[in-house]
């Protein structure tokens, strides 16, 4: 009973692994385009939070460290609450 419990735990925890790999792996282009949009900015760290939303919904990143914004327009195009620009 003990060896079939610790199986079926080995199981879930490779497959669980194998599973976060698989959805973290889209985040590296995220990752490195916001590293290069936000290298400049004043606050990097909200910089890079909105940066890594906008990338992740849109699925682009402007170049450069600011403007550049027509290169992206979904990114260029989102918009707070208040309806100021989302990204960076």
């Amino acid at each position: 009973m003990k060896l079939g419990f610790a199986t079926f735990l080995l199981v879930c925890l490779l497959l669980s692994s194998s599973v976060f790999e698989v959805s973290m792996a889209g985040s590296s282009f995220c990752d490195s385009k916001c590293g290069v949009r936000c290298s400049k900015a004043g606050y990097k760290e909200r910089c890079l939070k909105y940066c890594g939303i906008c990338c992740e919904k849109c699925h682009c990143v402007p170049s450069g460290t600011y403007g550049n914004k027509d290169e992206c327009p979904c990114y260029r195009d989102l918009k707070n609450s208040k309806g100021n620009p989302k990204c960076p």
